[in-house]
């Protein structure tokens, strides 16, 4: 929490400090709220001091990841698919490890591999293969926390549920995305949307965040850094949509908004999770990020409103 935060709001775990999250940040340390008055993070025009982020080690970390994406999407399309299976299966990690701390049971071995068969059999299978591998994942960890007894197993199943359905359920959509023809394009689409809501919010954020969005669940989270995260989801979707599949430019404006609401969802939606579990950030994976949940909460919910959109909107030819 923030120094704008009442002192009733404040969550021992989480401090000023640390990475944001896809869209225009987390609660972590928002950069889309470091200009709220009396924000404990320094003056303006000093992006470290007014974030709390670890600047250098959040580019440098950050131009890295793209590198690798965009190495595998266009040299070999199913290495990429080795990557967000690499990113997942930590983020799966992370959350395990998370609810474990808090009492909450889940075994971890079945849900890597059900979370494998879901990120990889979709390239193959289809949507009929990613349905499948979910309903299996599910009978597994259901019969696997069956054979250890029946003291608290609706609340440890409950929270297996919730990890196979987010995330491994949710990216294994990525595939989807990715099989058509021109599949490395649209990953690019909603990969560059993602972090433009990320981007926009964090300079909106800096130079005119005032007024917050959601004082109990993120209240470093302002409607001004909101405005920006908008601004540039729209114009990078337009525009990508348009040079990269051949869409109409409001077609891609159209996935920039739904992709700017998703993304802060999903960033909230973490936020929320983290309160609950009295957690500031879910790892220490990536120097300046977090953990590999804490660059993952935008894209999942982003991914797939944004496979549905260009679905409907720009069918592969």
């Amino acid at each position: 929490m923030d120094g704008t935060a009442a002192a009733g709001d404040r969550n021992p775990a989480e401090g000023a400090t640390g990475p944001s999250g896809a869209g225009h940040g987390t609660e972590r340390d928002d950069p889309a709220h470091a200009g709220v008055p009396g924000h404990p993070s320094g003056d303006a025009g000093k992006p470290v001091g007014r974030t709390g982020r670890n600047l250098p080690a959040a580019v440098a970390v950050g131009v890295a990841l793209g590198a690798v994406v965009i190495g595998s999407l266009y040299f070999v399309k199913v290495a990429f698919l080795v990557v967000v299976l690499m990113a997942v299966g930590v983020g799966v990690h992370e959350i395990v490890k998370a609810l474990g701390d808090h009492g909450v049971r889940v075994p971890l071995a079945p849900l890597l591999a059900g979370m494998a068969a879901m990120v990889l059999g979709p390239y193959w299978g289809g949507a009929t293969f990613l349905v499948g591998a979910f309903a299996v994942t599910v009978m597994v960890l259901l019969t696997w926390r069956m054979f250890q007894g029946a003291e608290g197993f609706v609340r440890d199943a409950t929270g297996a549920l919730f990890v196979a359905a987010y995330p491994a359920l949710i990216a294994g959509f990525v595939p989807l995305l990715l099989a058509p023809e021109d599949g490395p394009d649209r990953v690019i689409v909603f990969v560059a949307v993602t972090v433009c809501s990320d981007i926009g919010g964090y300079f909106a954020g800096i130079f005119f965040g005032r007024h917050r969005m959601s004082p109990l669940i993120s209240p470093k989270k302002t409607w001004e850094g909101f405005a920006g995260s908008t601004l540039a989801c729209v114009v990078a979707g337009a525009l990508l949509v348009h040079f990269l599949l051949g869409g109409e430019y409001w077609e891609g404006a159209v996935v920039g908004l739904a992709g700017v609401a998703c993304a802060t969802l999903g960033d909230l939606v973490e936020s929320v999770v983290k309160r609950d579990i009295g957690i500031k950030d879910m790892g220490t994976l990536l120097p300046g990020h977090g953990g590999a949940m804490d660059r993952l909460d935008s894209l999942l919910f982003t991914l797939v409103p944004v496979w549905l959109l260009l679905t409907l909107l720009v069918p592969v030819a």
